[in-house]
């Protein structure tokens, strides 16, 4: 694919802002139709409303789960993603306890994302495992933990940590996994050029609330 004419497809249109209003979600729609991104990516509140107004068209409506410290009961994230699909969400962006693979309950974070997933078939998991948190050995043990939950995706960040996607961690889960998993690259990506970087180092996806700049900035 040419990134040059063709890098929409590889974004999320993203509007995760905790004061986002209808009007907010409904520009954030009005955008991804306009550009033709992959998806919009909202909190729980408005995937139905996003649905309504994507109707007709082939952008998919991402959902964030557990967003975005993950300290969620497994219940609480269950019943979270289980609605998301039901209210029309293509796409899940998990964000993992984080504390418990902090602590090294590695059995813990795998078995909840195992579960949320096979109670939401048929729709695209991608993991949250905030980088800003991991050390370069987590980050390895992430990437290897991830892909044995079946989820599509790993994904960076949330964009509320003090720091977003970094090109060395996806080049270092490129290495590691190959193809074996999808990498979404978030948080801190606002410009063509550095978004560039990110595909060009191993990553499949672009989550951003920049989406509009970026395409311009081409």
């Amino acid at each position: 694919m040419d990134l040059f004419s063709n890098i929409n497809k590889y974004i999320d249109h993203s509007n995760l802002k905790p004061y986002a209003t209808f009007e907010d979600i409904e520009i954030l729609c009005k955008e991804a139709v306009q550009y033709r991104f992959h998806a919009v990516c909202v909190n729980p509140f408005y995937v139905r409303y996003a649905r309504t107004l994507l109707k007709g068209s082939d952008i998919k409506v991402c959902c964030v789960v557990g967003f975005p410290l993950g300290a969620n009961s497994p219940k609480t994230k269950l019943v979270e993603a289980s609605t998301a699909v039901n209210d029309g969400a293509d796409e899940l962006d998990i964000v993992w306890n984080i504390g418990a693979f902090k602590s090294s309950d590695y059995d813990f974070v795998e078995n909840e994302l195992k579960t949320i997933i096979s109670y939401t078939q048929n729709v695209v998991h991608k993991v949250i495992v905030e980088t800003a948190y991991l050390t370069p050995e987590e980050k390895e043990i992430a990437v290897k933990l991830v892909m044995n939950t079946g989820a599509e995706f790993i994904k960076t960040s949330t964009g509320f940590a003090p720091e977003g996607a970094k090109i060395e961690d996806i080049r270092l889960w490129k290495k590691i996994a190959g193809d074996k998993i999808k990498i979404k690259a978030a948080g801190g990506i606002r410009d063509f050029d550095t978004a560039v970087e990110m595909i060009k180092a191993g990553a499949d996806r672009i989550g951003t609330s920049h989406g509009v700049e970026i395409v311009k900035g081409r």
